[in-house]
């Protein structure tokens, strides 16, 4: 059975929630790396035609243009210890980009997880309660194993969280 790391999301705007997960998250990934095993990243963010007026996609219009990650800019990029691992040793590793929780609308993941024939995905990274676990739900158990590491998932506090 052919297990896959989806490290979600690790990008710079989050790095103060990732104190805890980030080490487990680096030692994971040196596992999944030590036995051949893929290792594929998504990474959050919107367009400029995404950001402008009139707001077409439901989390810009929750979070507004300014709440929003840009793409392109550093609070999109990959955190400074993420970074090297999508593209270790000349191997560029799968980087699925999303505008939405689910990294499965409107992304290549099934099509990359199928290409790769993938059966099991061990889910990490960042937003546990929207990202992780809506990408790592109820997607994943259509014929496919999953597990979401919660020591190895970063997550805001409740009180900053807007609803909606």
């Amino acid at each position: 059975m052919t297990t896959a790391l989806l490290i979600v999301d690790m990008q710079n705007v989050f790095t103060s929630m990732t104190t805890t997960c980030l080490p487990n998250i680096l030692r994971l990934s040196t596992h999944f790396k030590s036995h051949s095993l893929p290792r594929i990243f998504t990474q959050h963010g919107h367009t400029q035609a995404e950001l402008t007026p009139p707001l077409k996609t439901q989390l810009v219009r929750k979070c507004g243009p300014t709440g929003s990650i840009a793409k392109g800019t550093k609070d999109w990029e990959f955190m400074p210890d993420i970074a090297p691992l999508s593209t270790e040793n000349g191997k560029e590793h799968p980087i699925i980009h999303k505008n939405t929780y689910d990294a499965f609308i409107n992304t290549n993941l099934g099509a990359v997880l199928q290409e790769k024939g993938i059966e099991r995905v061990v889910v990490c990274g960042v937003m546990t309660d929207c990202c992780c676990d809506t990408t790592g739900g109820v997607r994943l158990t259509g014929g496919m194993r999953r597990g979401l590491l919660r020591m190895l998932a970063g997550r805001r506090v409740r009180s900053s969280m807007r609803p909606g």
